[in-house]
């Protein structure tokens, strides 16, 4: 029985990252509210990049054939410098510079970006405070109309989001559609960026899965809590897609100003 419970928690664990990751509420806030008020004790060190590697696939396969023409461009700019695949691989070259501080600074500093459950109470309200500003904004920036100030702006926003509650998906559709960007375009913007920082992590943390000491007792939760999250982040983020192209943020952000407080007085 304390098995079966023990598959359940970790069923449930998986389809709460999976859902709360792609939209601006931020998984890991929500992954200490469940372990704070649902006293959900998370053994094993690689439990986090486990269910962001699932979140990841699912991002892959949502955006496959943007990803797909991205490569086939970038390449053939590089070959043959063909003006009409110029778009793509500028943007390829804005999405790897908007990488760089979010990259810099959980190198150096995430050890001191580690907060508490009043921390994260407080962080959403900062999540939700940001979404409600950019609430009714509607862009004209398309893809070909990026700039380099753009990707590092968003850059930052995305290193903001280390800190826990704050959204890493909410930073950087905020600070995207701040810039002027169509929603659709912020939103790619922001998944697409997704990629490189979770391959990074995947490959920084790859050696807590090794030593991970629990990896022989939670292989079978671990194996659930990857799928459920995989599930979980692919409806989720094709929920998010449709409420971004209804201009519906303004939800979310009740939602912070909501969850922060009470978070933040009951803890």
């Amino acid at each position: 029985m304390e098995d079966f419970f023990l598959l359940l928690k970790y069923l449930f664990l998986g389809l709460f990252q999976g859902f709360t990751e792609p939209i601006p509420i931020s998984s890991s806030g929500h992954l200490e509210i469940a372990e704070y008020f649902f006293g959900l004790e998370i053994k094993g060190m690689s439990f986090a990049l486990l269910v962001n590697t699932a979140s990841l696939f699912a991002v892959l396969i949502i955006y496959r054939e943007d990803i797909m023409r991205l490569i086939r461009n970038g390449l053939e700019y590089v070959t043959t410098k063909d003006k009409r695949a110029e778009a793509d691989f500028r943007f390829i070259i804005y999405l790897i510079i908007a990488t760089i501080p979010a990259g810099v600074i959980g190198v150096l500093f995430g050890d001191y970006l580690e907060g508490n459950i009043k921390t994260v109470g407080l962080t959403l309200l900062v999540t939700g405070l940001a979404l409600w500003l950019i609430r009714n904004m509607r862009g004209r920036k398309n893809d070909a109309e990026l700039s380099l100030k753009d990707a590092i702006i968003i850059g930052f926003a995305q290193a903001v989001a280390l800190i826990p509650g704050i959204s890493r998906s909410g930073a950087t559709i905020v600070a995207a559609m701040g810039l002027g960007m169509k929603q659709e375009t912020a939103l790619r913007f922001s998944f697409l960026l997704y990629i490189p920082v979770s391959v990074g992590g995947m490959i920084l943390g790859f050696n807590d899965i090794l030593r991970d000491p629990n990896l022989n007792e939670l292989a079978l939760p671990y194996t659930l809590a990857f799928f459920a999250s995989l599930v979980a982040s692919y409806f989720s983020l094709k929920w998010f897609m449709n409420i971004m192209a209804r201009g519906n943020l303004k939800y979310f952000a009740i939602y912070c100003f909501i969850v922060g407080p009470l978070v933040y007085f009951l803890s």
